[in-house]
């Protein structure tokens, strides 16, 4: 046993090489220059050729201003919202630091909770790495500061080396991007905001920013919760009397976002690399605009966002006349994406008409919109994969017959009808009366007929076709929460993106294989020292590969003899599907060759709260579908991206027949004077109205917690931003209905989705009139 005086002599060593390392520490470090914070490197990003693109971020819009040109509610809302012992601190805060070292050395995630001076230190040290190393000079820095610079030097400091968004570095700029007006003069409520704001932009920002879950409307949802939060902060801990803050208005209006040196596609290709880079090199995006430096190489083929974008700009020139039809012509949007099927690598996207002409919403990227018919290939594919209760799970042909007439009983796997609300047979619509009889499944795919796919649906089992769809890359998040167990759930109710709809088609072109969607192949640090992770994504399994190259010759179908025959005339082999949903309120085609899968969407918004409004009337026409379109900018597109000298079109692999062939009861075809119309899918289905099985509260507009929580709603309105749909309702013999959201889809580490639109759940209670076409 040691002796105490060794004991204690080894304690007194100790905690001398401890003062001695911490002197040292102190000794070498210096106190911070603001003006340093103004040097922030841009982050450039470049085309998959290795041309320059885009530059982003860095500080160069920062302007210092002195602390007595800081309104006092702002620092008061600043020091009660994040560090409320700030003026009588030393600068750190220990548990803190040992919290964030504990973290650090066991590999978790690094923990927040720094002081004001810290997140000022923070700011001003470029090297932003999570070492041991930048922490322990972080921390004597902090403590140098705290000793050396007084309080008001030190806020002023923070206030003007902070990020605020809207790419405005330091209070002085934030101030006049939001508001359009100096530091000085900012009220009491826009004080407020820009304190709130500081939490993070990119999801405090009313504008929106990158990734899943900072939309608009959620991240002005955030901003205002805060903003009440901080408010009630500054009376608890002393900064606002109860008078003052009963004075208090309301939400400060904002400047309207000015437009953007990004032009054309150029912001839409940046927000999706920005947030790619920050999901894999697990930083946020503030972070990754702050540090600056970084060299970004994408996959976006210049010259096919080119062609994208010209083809989008021809058709709404030749289709759109505001001045002449303002009330159907405004607001018509249109999202494209492009996928190579044998990487999974983002070619180009069509967002919008660029942030330079203030769309900041990325059209591509964006789930809310229903996809309509083109979900049926993921039902046919289930039902090839899986096999049907009639099957006892062997793969059906898709030359099986059912039943196609309009108004046909759909049955549950026990062959008992699906009951309505009014406890009656539940009967399917189709988009037109043509009496079809008995029809191949093949057939009912080129003529977009719902019966058929309605209840074979039912009968693989929806939650088949749920794997599927998740297998090809379909996000969980874009399914219809409030039809998930409900016939009009394979009608196409779901909201993926345009991303993910390209990328799902492209399992069927690469005969099953499936690549997660990314955009981003390298990232070097300011040193040009490459950053980990950025490999491509892994081959996986998603169909079989006779599955889906049977899907692909029923799609090949659709575009010689269905509704799709627009696109039969093109020089290369082609396969896709057209969708239209209920109300027209949206429009897509997605095609696919060997090379290449496209996805077009078309809708319209209401541009205050994002609802989908109707396309009935918008170009003169009475409707718009996607074998029209949607299906003519795809056209347009890939008649010229398919002559690039990279491509060399080959035909489809020849499937080999596969499946049982389910025939319930023989009976002949339709006779040819019961042919169908052109396309089918043209007629909406106008169903009668029906009262919900479980009424209850409506959740407001763009109410995402109330909707998240299951709120009902009634049946046949416009509600939460979105269709649902109409009268006999079926699809369980429960007869409820869960109404949910389609939010922001979670992020797997490729391309998260972005900003929802209408929220829409097409066919309420067992939904008869779900989203068709």
């Amino acid at each position: 046993m040691p002796s105490w005086r060794l004991v204690t002599g080894a304690f007194v060593a100790f905690f001398a090489s401890l003062l001695l390392v911490g002197g040292i520490g102190y000794a070498m470090v210096e106190v911070p220059d603001q003006d340093k914070a103004a040097l922030a490197e841009t982050n450039v990003y470049y085309w998959a050729d290795g041309s320059q693109m885009a530059s982003t971020g860095g500080g160069t819009t920062r302007q210092n201003v002195e602390i007595d040109d800081i309104q006092p509610t702002l620092r008061d809302a600043v020091i009660a919202a994040e560090n409320a012992s700030f003026e009588d601190d030393r600068g750190v805060d220990p548990m803190g630091i040992a919290r964030a070292l504990f973290n650090m050395a066991k590999g978790d995630e690094v923990q927040g909770g720094s002081t004001i001076t810290q997140q000022f230190v923070k700011n001003t040290y470029l090297d932003q790495s999570q070492t041991l190393t930048r922490k322990f000079k972080e921390l004597f820095i902090s403590i140098k500061v705290g000793s050396k610079m007084s309080k008001d030097q030190i806020l002023a400091g923070y206030l003007n080396t902070a990020y605020y968004g809207r790419n405005a570095y330091g209070v002085q700029a934030a101030s006049l991007a939001y508001f359009g007006k100096e530091a000085k003069a900012l009220s009491p409520e826009e004080c407020v905001f820009l304190a709130a704001v500081l939490k993070g932009p990119n999801l405090y920002s009313p504008d929106g920013g990158s990734g899943d879950n900072a939309t608009p409307e959620a991240n002005r949802k955030r901003a205002e919760l805060r903003w009440s939060w901080i408010l009630k902060r500054m009376v608890e801990v002393g900064r606002m009397t109860p008078e003052e803050r009963s004075k208090i208005g309301d939400f400060p209006e904002l400047e309207k976002r000015k437009m953007s040196d990004l032009t054309g596609q150029k912001g839409y290709l940046v927000d999706i690399a920005k947030t790619y880079v920050a999901k894999k090199a697990d930083i946020s995006a503030d972070e990754l605009d702050k540090r600056g430096g970084y060299k970004i190489y994408t996959t976006f083929d210049k010259d096919r966002v080119r062609e994208l974008e010209k083809a989008v700009q021809k058709s709404r020139k030749t289709l759109l006349d505001e001045k002449a039809r303002p009330k159907t012509d405004t607001h018509v949007q249109f999202g494209g994406a492009s996928i190579d099927p044998d990487t999974g690598a983002i070619v180009a996207v069509y967002g919008g008409d660029g942030f330079d002409k203030n769309h900041f919403t990325n059209n591509a990227n964006t789930s809310g919109v229903p996809v309509g018919s083109t979900w049926k290939p993921f039902v046919l594919a289930s039902a090839m994969e899986y096999g049907t209760i009639h099957t006892n799970g062997e793969p059906l042909s898709p030359q099986s017959l059912y039943q196609g007439n309009d108004g046909t009983v759909i049955t549950d796997q026990s062959g008992k009808p699906l009951l309505n609300d009014k406890n009656q047979p539940f009967k399917q619509a189709n988009e037109g009366p043509t009496p079809w009889g008995m029809i191949t499944l093949e057939k009912a795919m080129e003529q977009s007929v719902n019966v058929p796919f309605v209840q074979l649906g039912i009968d693989v089992g929806l939650d088949k076709t749920r794997e599927t769809a998740k297998r090809l890359g379909i996000l969980e998040s874009s399914f219809d929460t409030g039809n998930l167990d409900t016939a009009s759930f394979s009608l196409g109710t779901s909201t993926p993106s345009a991303i993910r709809m390209a990328d799902a088609y492209a399992g069927f072109a690469s005969s099953g294989k499936h690549y997660e969607p990314f955009s981003v192949t390298k990232v070097e640090d300011g040193e040009g020292v490459a950053l980990p992770g950025f490999a491509p994504p892994k081959k996986k399994k998603g169909l079989d590969p006779e599955v889906a190259d049977n899907v692909t010759k029923v799609l090949e179908n659709v575009v010689q003899n269905g509704t799709a025959k627009a696109l039969a005339d093109l020089p290369f082999p082609n396969a896709g599907k057209t969708g239209t949903t209920d109300e027209n309120k949206s429009a897509w085609y997605v095609g696919y060759t060997s090379e290449l899968s496209t996805a077009v969407a078309m809708f319209r918004t209401n541009p205050k709260d994002k609802e989908l409004l109707s396309m009935n009337g918008v170009g003169g026409l009475t409707s718009i579908h996607g074998g029209d379109i949607p299906a003519d900018v795809w056209k347009e597109y890939m008649s010229i991206a398919m002559k690039d000298k990279d491509y060399k079109p080959k035909p489809f692999p020849e499937p080999a027949p596969l499946g049982t062939v389910y025939n319930p009861s023989p009976s002949p075809e339709p006779s040819p004077s019961q042919s169908a119309p052109e396309e089918d899918e043209e007629k909406d289905d106008k169903p009668e109205p029906s009262k919900p099985a479980e009424p209850s509260n409506t959740c407001q507009p763009l109410d995402f917690e109330c909707m998240t929580a299951g709120g009902n709603t009634t049946d046949g309105q416009t509600t939460d931003g979105g269709t649902f749909g109409g009268t006999d309702n079926g699809g369980t013999t429960t007869g409820t209905t869960t109404d949910g959201t389609t939010g922001g889809e979670t992020d797997t580490g490729t391309v998260s989705e972005g900003t929802v639109f209408g929220n829409t759940n097409t066919g309420g209670g067992n939904g008869r009139g779900g989203t068709t076409g």
